[in-house]
């Protein structure tokens, strides 16, 4: 339930195109759906999932599935229940095997395997929002949760830049990519071990830097704690930091950067 599509339903409904109870049935699950098993997915009956429907129009993003700790009958009947509503739906962190069960229910998903997401979308949507998403990575052990910001930033219809492998240990190889900072709009900056790529970066950009630590590193790294921390005490003006290992979190909080600016100069 877009505001486009919502718009064009009242439209109907005024000029008398569609009749007010066939309208009224389109719009009872609009603020939240819930949804019940009827077999393995749950106890038969009991609702497992209500579906926001209601957080396009909120936020201008669709409600995401979270993958871990759900069956693969409670994904593909939350999926087939969504995409009565929305255009593209995702699911983040489904594993290669969990993506094959589900996809027995809903044969039109795609797999994003290094991003670990499955969507209805097309691999190749269009981008729907001006401006672009610059992505880097510090190595290519990042790269999973720089995936996971790419597909998810692609999928909500945004143009993304990559750039991986340019880390701090070889900063000439960042160097001789600057056009991919200085051609974006917003950039998520991934980076593990000692965290220090976000600050570099931050520090020859024009545009906001949203940094995200990854678990990888040694030890002492602490599964992503010690890039976290790197990121948060940066001496880099300009940088906004998410979670561990959250891409998907980097995407939307880009999208929303850029959503914002287009409101503010339309």
């Amino acid at each position: 339930m877009t505001p486009e599509s919502l718009q064009t339903l009242l439209t109907a409904v005024a000029a008398g195109k569609i009749h007010p109870d066939a309208a009224l049935e389109n719009l009872k699950h609009l603020a939240f759906e819930p949804l019940s098993g009827n077999s393995s997915a749950t106890n038969s009956g009991e609702i497992y999932a209500r579906i926001d429907n209601h957080r396009h129009l909120r936020t201008g993003f669709p409600e995401v599935i979270w993958g871990p700790g759900k069956t693969p009958e409670q994904i593909a009947h939350i999926f087939q229940a969504m995409r009565r509503n929305h255009s593209v739906v995702m699911a983040t962190r489904i594993t290669p095997e969990v993506f094959e069960q589900v996809r027995e229910k809903v044969p039109e998903l795609h797999y994003y395997p290094q991003a670990r997401i499955c969507a209805t979308a097309l691999p190749d949507c269009e981008p729907q929002h001006p401006g672009s998403i610059g992505i880097l990575c510090a190595g290519t052990a990042d790269l999973p949760v720089a995936e996971e910001a790419a597909v998810t930033a692609e999928l909500c219809g945004f143009r993304v830049q990559r750039l991986a492998d340019v880390g701090v240990a070889g900063i000439h190889r960042l160097f001789a990519n600057q056009h991919i900072i200085h051609q974006s709009s917003v950039l998520i900056v991934v980076a593990g071990m000692e965290g220090a790529l976000p600050s570099v970066v931050a520090g020859l950009a024009a545009a906001p830097v949203i940094a995200v630590p990854t678990s990888i590193g040694y030890g002492a790294s602490f599964q992503g704690l010690a890039p976290l921390l790197t990121m948060l005490n940066s001496c880099a003006a300009g940088i906004g930091v998410v979670n561990i290992d959250n891409g998907f979190g980097a995407a939307i909080l880009a999208g929303q950067i850029l959503r914002t600016a287009r409101r503010l100069c339309p």
